[in-house]
């Protein structure tokens, strides 16, 4: 697939096969990450894979915040925080933010090249001191989304878009 065609067809499922995603096309698209622009080369992105028992403590966690919200973590088979690691001033943390950002998106385009669905959601309960313990998370670290991956079971509708006039100025 080229890349102008991922980038234009790549959709947010939310309806998924119930297999996971294999851990060596998982690795592969993690290892895309690598490749995010990285102004200073800190690195600053990582990743989770969620295994069963983790998965059943975020669910136990959400629903003692928010009855029926738990039940979210159970639409796609294969569960990834992604989350940035970051020291030092504040214009080092927010390049480090946008550069794990852009990280997280290279995961959902590769899997969509890969015939994948995904769509990252924002969770702001793992930031919370349950989550982070369940997550495991150093305190220089931050969860910054939640990534659902796995096979489609449906198409999704290509979504309206602004004219890209309605974004660009020019500025003299």
């Amino acid at each position: 697939m080229e890349i102008e065609e991922a980038i234009r067809t790549r959709r947010t499922h939310k309806a998924f096969a119930p297999e996971p995603v294999e851990p060596e096309l998982l690795m592969g698209l993690l290892e895309l990450a690598r490749w995010a622009p990285n102004h200073h080369l800190t690195n600053p992105w990582r990743f989770r894979v969620l295994g069963p028992r983790t998965v059943g403590r975020l669910r136990e966690i959400a629903e003692a915040h928010l009855p029926g919200s738990g039940s979210k973590l159970d639409r796609a088979p294969t569960l990834v925080v992604a989350g940035v690691h970051s020291e030092g001033d504040a214009a080092q943390r927010r390049e480090d933010l946008l550069a794990a950002g852009v990280a997280a998106y290279l995961v959902l385009l590769g899997a969509h090249a890969a015939g994948l669905a995904g769509y990252w959601r924002t969770v702001p309960l793992l930031d919370s001191p349950a989550g982070r313990q369940a997550l495991d998370l150093a305190p220089a670290e931050s969860p910054i989304g939640l990534l659902h991956l796995g096979r489609p079971r449906q198409e999704q509708r290509v979504p309206e878009r602004a004219p890209v006039q309605a974004f660009v100025r020019a500025l003299p």
